[in-house]
């Protein structure tokens, strides 16, 4: 699936699009994924310490500052999988923390039916904000390169907005690898094509 992609100098933006035989909430992680979501699991790319600040000085470009509690969800993710703080939310999503957990790459898993309108990746201007979890917490997404649709910026490499999120009865999704063209070219479209292995492995078909 291509969407359009604003001029951003150094990004590697690459997405998934795949619609699942059943609904997610029908569809339970196999074992196989599962013993995947640890830290040193056999996997076709690696993270690195290049490839992590890579991600961070992509996201600085606009102003943005990726500290603290804003920094890049591939980062949270590590920790919590090296603290045994994360478990299964459901088979897409799995298959992105997966991906993203030894990749190093934030990525996004979006449901296609809660967009509204036409898809884009663009950076939000200043005061742009959205609720990312069911508390209504909100977050500062100004200056943030986002994938955005007709009501706005709804995903990032920080933290996914709560109204474009998968639930039990997400059959299509989205999903966008927050990709940098360094350290390596390579990197991004490599796991953006295990992605999509892994998706197909579930029984999902690629949109072309």
């Amino acid at each position: 699936m291509k969407i359009e992609i604003v001029p951003y100098p150094g990004l590697a933006v690459h997405t998934v699009a795949a619609t699942f035989t059943q609904a997610l909430g029908a569809l339970p992680t196999p074992a196989w994924l599962l013993l995947l979501l640890r830290i040193g699991a056999p996997a076709p790319v690696a993270t690195s310490e290049g490839v992590r600040a890579a991600v961070r000085d992509l996201l600085r470009l606009h102003g943005y500052r990726p500290t603290g509690r804003g920094k890049p969800s591939a980062e949270y993710l590590i920790a919590a999988v090296g603290e045994g703080k994360l478990g299964s939310i459901n088979a897409a999503v799995d298959a992105g923390n997966v991906v993203s957990l030894h990749s190093g790459l934030p990525i996004s898993v979006v449901d296609l039916d809660r967009c509204r309108g036409a898809v884009r990746v663009a950076v939000p201007p200043a005061g742009s904000s959205y609720v990312f979890n069911r508390s209504g917490q909100t977050i500062d997404v100004g200056g943030l390169v986002s994938l955005c649709d007709d009501e706005g910026p709804c995903a990032n490499a920080v933290k996914d907005a709560q109204r474009t999120k998968t639930s039990p009865e997400t059959t299509r999704v989205l999903a966008i690898v927050w990709g940098a063209c360094a350290p390596d070219t390579r990197h991004a479209p490599a796991t953006a094509a295990w992605l999509g292995e892994v998706f197909t492995r579930l029984a999902a078909q690629l949109a072309i």
